[in-house]
């Protein structure tokens, strides 16, 4: 079967990712012609070693973590003070920036040369699409970032940082362009060397029309930008993007050694990290029949019971739940991007442009989308119910009910932090031991501190970005 021949792919392609990724680097330094570390090597290793960085790193690596601490989704169980209590030093940032720009961008940037100069646009048109979520993933984190004067290796060591507003226009313009590619093929294109979506070009369109509306909605309060304009965009977006649970970004893992799920590493005893009282006694009260599918019991006595943030006072682990086989488990998907969540952005934008009645529908969809794919029959019992329960919408109430739900569909996604710093919603409040409010931001990474110094690397957590505003 085609699925094993990438899963016995993907473990070598993990097991060299790194040999590769680095090689993409190498340009800038003067190296001999070793056979055994190529300086040029095909689309087709580039891209799945830079997917698999992609879902291992930037989506659920030590920042994504650090975010669910801020949206209160996990826990640890050491003393105080800690991450969960907003405890950060800038070397923290280190691991991700250099994910994020040398292991990712930097080696999509090669790529979209590469494959622009072979004629093979698909190749092109994905890795400008994902280019525009590593950008977007790093803007969202810290705000200001190189961009224009980066990447460009011996040329420049000391790139000046893009403002924010910037870096969300050439967000856009990659998806733009990447769309653009998708709709006029030529050369070759990726098949099994495409983790993803295994070279379907009608997906990543529609993904990259639902990273448009993602980011659209981003700006409904940014400065020049208006709540209408944006979801209007979004809206527009939206009818080109994602139509069923199929179209939804995710990885998988087969669960052997070496290739688990990174939220299954996470939670190893190891990193005392568990599921948070705030989380579990949220989806406990208002009886959400999810709760089993995300929340694994208690080993000590079968309960649902999540960690106090901020306790100082140690458990034991087993007494603690988990995240759950649905996306705990070794070999579980890394839901990126989803169609749950292009329906909650849909559901957001029709409150703004035609009132809560309007969306109540949309809303009702979008849970029912993410209770299916999480197993859930949509005419069962406790499903009907839930959906009676929590479907009223009213111009009061609407957008919080939209984004206490969307947290529930994009749980572990850095969506739910960028939903609060934006909305307010779902409401929370710093924790007890708090060493601040709680942070809107991360801290620049000390190595580039260090190499690259700039005017914004002074920022705090709590400081806002460009478009965070009250």
């Amino acid at each position: 079967m085609q699925q094993n021949g990438q899963i016995m792919k993907k473990q070598l392609i993990i097991i060299g990712a790194g040999l590769i990724l680095a090689s993409g680097c190498k340009k800038f330094i003067d190296v001999n012609n070793d056979p055994n570390r190529p300086i040029t090597v095909n689309e087709s290793q580039i891209l799945p070693a830079v997917e698999t960085a992609i879902s291992h790193s930037l989506f659920a690596g030590y920042d994504a973590i650090l975010a669910q601490h801020y949206v209160q989704s996990v826990a640890l169980n050491q003393p105080v003070p800690n991450s969960g209590t907003y405890m950060m030093v800038n070397s923290e940032s280190d691991g991700d920036w250099t994910n994020a720009y040398t292991t990712v961008m930097n080696n999509l940037n090669t790529l979209i040369k590469q494959a622009e100069g072979n004629g093979n646009t698909a190749y092109a048109g994905i890795s400008k699409i994902l280019f525009a979520y590593a950008l977007g993933t790093a803007t969202d984190f810290w705000g200001d970032v190189p961009f224009s004067e980066a990447l460009k290796g011996a040329e420049n060591f000391v790139p000046i940082y893009d403002s924010q507003e910037s870096i969300y226009s050439a967000v856009q313009t990659y998806l733009d362009n990447g769309i653009a590619d998708l709709q006029n093929p030529s050369g070759k294109a990726p098949e099994s060397d495409d983790f993803f979506y295994s070279g379907d070009l009608e997906k990543w369109v529609k993904l990259a029309y639902t990273l448009k509306a993602r980011y659209y909605m981003h700006l409904t309060k940014a400065p020049g930008h208006t709540a209408a304009e944006q979801a209007g965009k979004a809206l527009d977006a939206l009818s080109k993007g994602m139509t069923e649970n199929a179209d939804d970004l995710k990885f998988s893992y087969t669960g052997a050694a070496g290739q688990e799920n990174p939220w299954f590493l996470t939670f190893l005893p190891g990193s005392t990290l568990v599921l948070s009282e705030h989380l579990v006694d949220g989806l406990k009260a208002t009886d959400d029949p999810r709760l089993p599918v995300i929340v694994a019991p208690a080993q000590s006595d079968g309960e649902y019971r999540g960690r106090a943030i901020g306790d100082p006072d140690l458990g034991s682990l087993e007494s603690y739940s988990i995240a759950a086989s649905f996306y705990g488990g070794a070999d579980s998907y890394n839901y990126i991007v989803t169609y749950s969540e292009a329906l909650f952005l849909k559901a957001e934008a029709t409150l703004i442009q035609s009132g809560a009645a309007a969306a109540q529908p949309v809303y009702k969809d979008a849970i029912l989308s993410n209770m299916t794919k999480l197993g859930l029959s949509a005419n069962a019992a406790d499903v009907t119910a839930y959906l009676a329960a929590r479907g009223s919408l009213t111009e009061d109430n609407a957008l919080q009910m939209i984004m206490e739900e969307k947290s529930v569909a994009d749980i572990f996604n850095l969506e739910n932090w960028v939903d609060w710093r934006r909305t307010g919603f779902p409401e929370l409040t710093k924790v007890p031991n708090a060493l601040s409010d709680i942070p809107r931001r991360l801290l620049y990474p000390q190595l580039e501190i260090i190499s690259n110094p700039q005017p914004q690397q002074s920022a705090k957590l709590t400081d806002r970005l460009w478009w965070d505003t009250p």
